[in-house]
């Protein structure tokens, strides 16, 4: 028997994730400035046009690399891949944010259609956590509580340039923030039996 011709569909989602793998890899370990649409494609084995074609802007692929949170099936959700799932997102923001997104986070405290677009975003960030969560109980919150935290650190990274944190390593910075988010990922313990 024959194995099955995968979509166009199916080819075009798989091409668009190893884009986005690569992406991350990318602006990990090169910040937003240095990374390159052409090195991108060519970690992706791509052409340069099809990552713009998929993705419009270095921006935008910026956006999508660093807000793109692969849920797995609820139910085969492991707290362990959830936990390095969020850290790497948080080693792509402290690797640099490009200046637009920079702008619109200063902002957002003063402007309330900046305050609109983050919350926005940070809504759709919390589903998508919030979906891949193994913990059964207050996802959503669970969910928001992570998210907000690396926020956090974030803005104490990138926006107020705090000396402790710009001297720490992103290793460092995960290892540290790894419990918490362990914790957060665990199912709720139980009542005590009587």
């Amino acid at each position: 028997m024959t194995t099955p011709r995968p979509s166009r569909a199916d080819r075009r989602r798989a091409t668009e994730a190893r884009i986005l793998a690569h992406a991350r890899e990318q602006f990990a370990a090169q910040g937003f400035d240095r990374t390159t649409i052409r090195a991108v494609a060519g970690a992706a084995g791509v052409d340069p046009a099809l990552v713009m074609q998929y993705f419009g802007s270095k921006r935008e692929l910026f956006g999508r690399a660093v807000e793109t949170f692969t849920a797995p099936p609820v139910e085969a959700a492991d707290a362990d891949a959830w936990v390095d799932r969020m850290l790497a997102t948080l080693g792509l923001k402290l690797g640099g944010l490009p200046e637009g997104t920079l702008a619109v986070m200063r902002s957002m405290l003063t402007d309330p259609a900046a305050a609109a677009h983050v919350r926005t975003a940070l809504g759709r960030q919390i589903a998508d956590v919030g979906t891949a969560l193994p913990a059964p109980d207050d996802r959503e919150l669970r969910a928001a509580l992570a998210v907000t935290t690396l926020l956090g650190v974030t803005l104490g990274h990138q926006l107020l340039g705090l000396p402790v944190l710009c001297e720490a390593s992103p290793d460092r910075i995960a290892a540290l923030l790894r419990p918490a988010l362990n914790a957060l990922a665990e199912p709720a313990p139980g009542p005590e039996p009587a």
